[in-house]
Parts: C-alpha cells; sequence; structure tokens
C-alpha cells in the first residue's frame, strides 16, 4: 500500500512530468560549420581572377599616393581661398607650388560658387595650369531629383 501511494504521489506531482533539457546541443552547429569550412577551403582557390603571370624585381620604390588634394575656391564675390585661407590671385602659383608635396603631379580641385561667373572660375583653372599644374578638377554637388506629387 505504500508503494502504491508514492506511485500516485509521483504522477500527480512535478516529479512527474518531464523537464526541458537546460543543455545546448552543439553537434548540429559543429556539423554544419564543418561542412561549410570544406566548401570555402575547396572554393577560395577557384574565385582567383587572372592569369598568373611572373613579375620581374626591381629596385624602384612604389609610385607616391596623393593623400589629400588641394583646394581652391572661388566664393560668391570672386576671392579666392587655398584650402580655407583667403589667398591673393597674385599669391596663389607660389604658394600652391610650395605646398605640393606630388610636385606639378599633385591633385588640385577647384570649387566655384555657382553664382560666380564661369570666366572667373576658368581664370582660375587656367592661372594655376599655367603655373605646370596638371592634375586640376572641379567640384560640383550632386543634384538632386524633385519629387512630383502624383
Amino acid at each position: 500500500m505504500v508503494a502504491h501511494v508514492q506511485r500516485a504521489a509521483v504522477g500527480k506531482g512535478r516529479r512527474g512530468r518531464i523537464r526541458p533539457m537546460a543543455e545546448i546541443n552543439v553537434t548540429p552547429f559543429v556539423d554544419v560549420m564543418l561542412v561549410l569550412l570544406i566548401v570555402f577551403m575547396v572554393t577560395a582557390p577557384l574565385l582567383t581572377v587572372g592569369v598568373p603571370v611572373d613579375l620581374p624585381k626591381t629596385k624602384a620604390q612604389p609610385l607616391s599616393q596623393d593623400r589629400e588634394p588641394l583646394s581652391v575656391s572661388v566664393r560668391r564675390d570672386g576671392r579666392i581661398y587655398l584650402q580655407n585661407a583667403a589667398i591673393d590671385e597674385t599669391d596663389l602659383v607660389p604658394k600652391l607650388t610650395a605646398i605640393a608635396t606630388n610636385g606639378y603631379d599633385q591633385r588640385i580641385f577647384v570649387r566655384g560658387d555657382k553664382s560666380v561667373d564661369y570666366g572667373r572660375v576658368m581664370e582660375i583653372m587656367a592661372l594655376i595650369s599655367s603655373a605646370g599644374f596638371t592634375h586640376i578638377g572641379l567640384v560640383t554637388d550632386v543634384a538632386r531629383k524633385k519629387h512630383s506629387g502624383a
């Protein structure tokens, strides 16, 4: 009779229910990771694009990279700025030559206010070009499209 009472208590109490497993089973995760590792190890050499070429060895130094282009700005009133400092038109070329780290290959960006006369911006570009600088570019803003409400 005692055994019968214990079974009834076990069946009705919390001890009789199956508890959820508190451990994470990582075996499927490891299996998937191993398959992915093998797939990537096989496909990675196939992703190399190009013709294999044995390049000659030289002692030449790598080409210098432009760190930051110089900026020449022409404001609405026609005043000229080199980087952020106002400058006279006669001093522009000597200062550009002095601070150009790559010599005449230095990139120079010319920024002109949209209300400035086109001829004025071209005068500044011609002045820079006649000094020997070859990498001169105009800077513009991206035009945003206006959405029509339909």
